[in-house]
């Protein structure tokens, strides 16, 4: 079964978990818009985090933080993913994009109702574009 979901005001960490269960079970999955996922927080305190990562490691040992939104959502999705032989073949099941590729444009997308962003109690919430613009990307 192939699945199109719609990133546009998706929590990213609940929208990664669906995606990877249902990769698991044999799912195609494809993502489009990618940089309008959020990540619930204080915008402040999650620059930061990164900040602190991407200075924590060296260019040769990592840890590696992708700067474009699709890459960052999709090693988001890897991180949920087992480690063995069924993982892998999970994870080449995921097609992750910047805004809508041509080829998808007459298809109805799908959105995730349990990762809705309207769902949170907060409404402190930041952009995966705008913490890839953070890390140096060219968004």
């Amino acid at each position: 079964m192939e699945r199109l979901i719609d990133a546009t005001n998706l929590i990213l960490g609940r929208m990664a978990t669906i995606v990877a269960k249902a990769a698991l079970l044999g799912d195609t999955v494809t993502i489009v818009n990618c940089e309008n996922a959020v990540i619930s927080g204080d915008k402040h305190m999650i620059f930061a985090n990164y900040k602190r990562l991407r200075d924590m490691g060296t260019h040769t040992t990592g840890p590696f933080l992708y700067r474009m939104p699709d890459r960052f959502v999709k090693r988001t999705i890897r991180g949920m993913l087992p480690h063995q032989h069924r993982g892998l073949a999970a994870f080449r099941r995921i097609k992750c994009y910047i805004g809508v590729p041509e080829e998808l444009k007459n298809k109805k997308f799908e959105s995730v109702e349990k990762a809705k962003a309207e769902r949170l109690s907060i409404l402190k919430r930041v952009k995966v574009k705008d913490i890839c613009r953070f890390l140096g990307g060219k968004v």
